[in-house]
């Protein structure tokens, strides 16, 4: 199987992943829709590099020293649960708040906020890690070739980065705001609560074990 074979079949099979639905589509949909344009899409860069830094480390062999020692793996579950779960407390407890979207509120964007959070979100599942070691395990020949270990990265991120700036565009248009606007406050319980759900079920996983 040639290196150009691989890589898409890699990317093929790394693009229905980050389609799946999870925290990182609730982020960035709720940041695109409740803050700009702008910063929906700083939140796909941060994905989309947060990807970046999974596909290096898993390239990299990081998942052997996770395997090896299992308390590592279990703390970083836990870790990142907490971290799913604070984040959900926050959009909880700003539901209520009013707010106001338009050109005024243009210069108050928080572009680097909205990347770093997004960023942190996509690190704070080492599950991710795994996937991409499992599939990396089993589409990649046993003596990887330079390119596909310069390609790699560099897919994955337009992989990550591409799909949730169309989830960014699609929530910053002017009829998806509309409807945030008139049901704000059940919208962000919804995506807090759905955050905490997955921050919870990380956290038990870690702290049992699994």
């Amino acid at each position: 199987m040639s290196s150009l074979s691989v890589f898409l079949s890699i990317i093929a099979t790394l693009s229905i992943g980050a389609m799946s639905p999870g925290p990182s589509f609730v982020l960035v949909s709720r940041i695109a829709v409740s803050r700009s344009r702008v910063d929906g899409l700083a939140a796909a860069i941060g994905m989309g590099l947060g990807g970046v830094l999974f596909s290096i480390l898993a390239l990299a062999g990081l998942t052997a020293l996770l395997s090896q020692f299992g308390w590592l793996y279990l703390a970083l579950k836990t870790m990142g649960g907490l971290y799913l779960a604070y984040i959900a407390y926050r959009i909880w407890r700003g539901a209520g708040e009013p707010l106001e979207i338009g050109e005024t509120t243009a210069a108050n964007r928080a572009v680097g906020r909205s990347f770093m959070t997004a960023f942190l979100t996509q690190v704070s599942n080492p599950k991710t890690i795994v996937v991409y070691a499992s599939i990396f395990a089993a589409l990649l020949p046993k003596t990887i070739p330079l390119e596909l270990f310069v390609a790699i990265p560099l897919g994955v991120f337009a992989v990550e980065a591409g799909w949730y700036t169309i989830v960014a565009l699609a929530f910053s248009a002017r009829h998806p705001r509309r409807i945030y606007l008139a049901a704000k406050k059940w919208i962000d319980r919804a995506a807090g609560a759905v955050m905490a759900g997955l921050g919870l079920q990380l956290v038990v996983s870690g702290l049992s074990g699994r």
